[in-house]
C-alpha cells in the first residue's frame, strides 16, 4: 500500500503542477503576453477564461478515460492522462505571445489548455480509484488522501519555481522567457511519473467485475444522475476556495494592492503547505467518525469564513493574508480529506471510474472555472474590501452544504467479533 500510495502521490503531484503552473501564469503575465490590447483587469480576465478552458475539458477527460477506466482497468488510465497533461504543458512554454503571431497565439493558449485539462479529468479517477480500491475498508480514507496531497506538492512545486525565478530574473527577462521555464520542466516530471507508475498492478475490485458496463457514461446519466449532480455541486465550494486563494488573491493582490509578486507566492504557499500536511490528520478523522460529518463541518467553516478572509486579503498585510488563506484552506482540507475515499464509495464499482470522476471534475467547472472570473469581476475597480467577492464565496458554501447534506453517509462499518462465551 505505501509504494502505491507514493506513487499515486507522485503522479498526481505532477499532473498538478502542470495545471497549477499555467494559473500561476494566467495571475502574473499571460495577460499583458497574450492580450496586450486589454485594460490590465481586461487582459487579466482574458487570461482567466483560458485558464477555465482547462476545467470545461475536464468532465470531457473523466468521460473519456473514465470509459477506459471501467472498461480497461485503472492503470492505463494513469499512463495516458500523464502523457497528454505533460506534453501540452510543455507546448504551453513553447507558444510565442501576441507580438509575434497575433491573435494565433491567444488561440493557441485555448487549444493547449483544453488539451491539459482533458488529461486531468482522468488523472484524478485512475489515481485515486487505484489506491481506493486496494486499501483495507477500515483505513480507505487515510491511504486515499496520499493522492489528494499531490495537488498540494504539485501547486507548491509551481509556485516555488515560479517564485525563484522571480526572485533572480529581472521583470523584462521574466515576461520575456522566464515564465516559460515552469513550463518546459514538466516534460522532466512527465518522464519521471511515468516511470514511477511503470510498476502499478491493477485495481483488485476492477479484476473482480464480471461483466463490465458497454458504455459507462451512458449508465452513469441513466441510473445515477442524481448522485453525479450532487457531488459535483457538494464539491464546487472546494474548488471556488482553493482557486480563490491560490489563482485570484494572487492577481487581486499584486494588480489592485500593490503587493510584490513575491510576498502573495510566500503567504499563499504556506498556507498550502499546512493544508497539505493536515490531509492526511483530516482523513484519519474520516475513517473515525465518518465522511459526510467532516464534509458538513468543512462546509460549514467555509460559509463562516469567507468574509473574513476578503477583508483579510485586503488589508495587504502579509499575515493577515495568510491567516485568511489558512482559515479557508483549513475548511477546504476538511472536506477534501475524505473525499478520495468517499466519492468510490458512492458509485457501484462497475461504472465507479466514471461516475466519480465525472462527479468530481463537475465541480471543478462550478467551483474553479467560474470563480478567478466572477471573483475579478466582482472585485470591480474600486479599492476597499471586496465584498461580493465574500458574497460569492458564501453562496457557493452554502449550496455544497445542502448537496453534502442530502448524501448518504458510506463509511464501512466496522466488523465486531464477538467473544466467546465460555460455559
Amino acid at each position: 500500500m505505501l509504494r502505491l500510495a507514493a506513487a499515486s502521490l507522485a503522479g498526481t503531484a505532477i499532473e498538478f503542477y502542470d495545471f497549477f503552473v499555467y494559473g500561476t501564469a494566467a495571475a502574473l503575465v499571460l495577460g499583458p503576453l497574450f492580450f496586450p490590447a486589454f485594460s490590465p483587469v481586461a487582459g487579466t480576465l482574458a487570461a482567466f477564461v483560458t485558464f477555465g478552458v482547462g476545467f470545461v475539458a475536464r468532465p470531457l477527460g473523466s468521460v473519456l478515460f473514465g470509459h477506459i477506466g471501467d472498461r480497461r482497468g485503472r492503470r492505463p488510465v494513469l499512463v495516458g492522462s500523464l502523457l497528454l497533461t505533460g506534453a501540452s504543458t510543455v507546448a504551453v512554454g513553447c507558444v510565442p505571445t501576441y507580438g509575434s503571431i497575433g491573435a494565433a497565439a491567444p488561440a493557441l493558449l485555448l487549444v493547449l489548455r483544453f488539451l491539459q485539462g482533458l488529461g486531468l479529468g482522468g488523472e484524478w479517477g485512475g489515481a485515486v480509484l487505484l489506491t481506493a480500491e486496494h486499501a483495507p475498508a477500515e483505513r480507505r480514507a487515510l491511504w486515499s488522501s496520499f493522492p489528494q496531497v499531490g495537488p498540494a506538492l504539485g501547486f507548491l512545486l509551481a509556485n516555488g519555481v515560479v517564485l525563484a525565478l522571480s526572485a533572480t530574473l529581472s521583470e523584462a527577462q521574466f515576461a520575456q522567457w522566464g515564465w516559460r521555464v515552469p513550463f518546459w520542466a514538466a516534460g522532466v516530471l512527465a518522464a519521471a511519473g511515468l516511470w514511477l507508475r511503470s510498476s502499478l498492478t491493477e485495481s483488485p475490485s476492477f479484476l473482480e467485475i464480471d461483466d463490465h458496463a458497454r458504455v459507462p457514461l451512458a449508465e452513469v446519466v441513466r441510473e445515477h444522475w442524481r448522485l453525479v449532480l450532487l457531488t459535483a455541486g457538494a464539491l464546487s465550494v472546494g474548488y471556488a476556495i482553493f482557486y480563490a486563494v491560490t489563482t485570484w488573491s494572487l492577481a487581486y493582490a499584486t494588480e489592485r494592492l500593490g503587493v510584490s509578486r513575491t510576498v502573495m507566492l510566500t503567504c499563499i504557499m504556506a498556507a498550502v503547505v499546512v493544508k497539505g500536511a493536515l490531509t492526511p490528520l483530516a482523513a484519519l478523522l474520516g475513517d473515525r467518525y465518518g465522511r459526510r460529518p467532516m464534509c458538513l463541518a468543512g462546509c460549514a467553516a467555509a460559509a463562516l469564513w469567507m468574509f473574513p478572509t476578503v477583508c483579510l486579503l485586503a488589508t495587504g498585510e502579509p499575515l493577515l493574508m495568510f491567516a485568511g488563506f489558512l482559515g479557508a484552506l483549513l475548511a477546504f482540507v476538511t472536506m477534501f480529506g475524505v473525499i478520495a475515499a468517499y466519492l468510490p464509495e458512492l458509485y457501484e464499482p462497475r461504472v465507479r471510474c466514471t461516475g466519480a470522476a465525472v462527479g468530481y471534475n463537475l465541480g471543478g467547472v462550478l467551483g474553479g472555472a467560474l470563480t478567478p472570473i466572477a471573483a475579478t469581476a466582482l472585485a470591480g475597480h474600486e479599492g476597499g474590501v471586496p465584498w461580493g467577492v465574500g458574497a460569492y464565496l458564501t453562496g457557493i458554501a452554502l449550496l455544497s452544504l445542502g448537496c453534502f447534506a442530502l448524501l448518504p453517509e458510506t463509511r464501512p462499518v466496522p466488523v465486531v467479533v464477538a467473544e466467546p462465551v465460555m460455559d
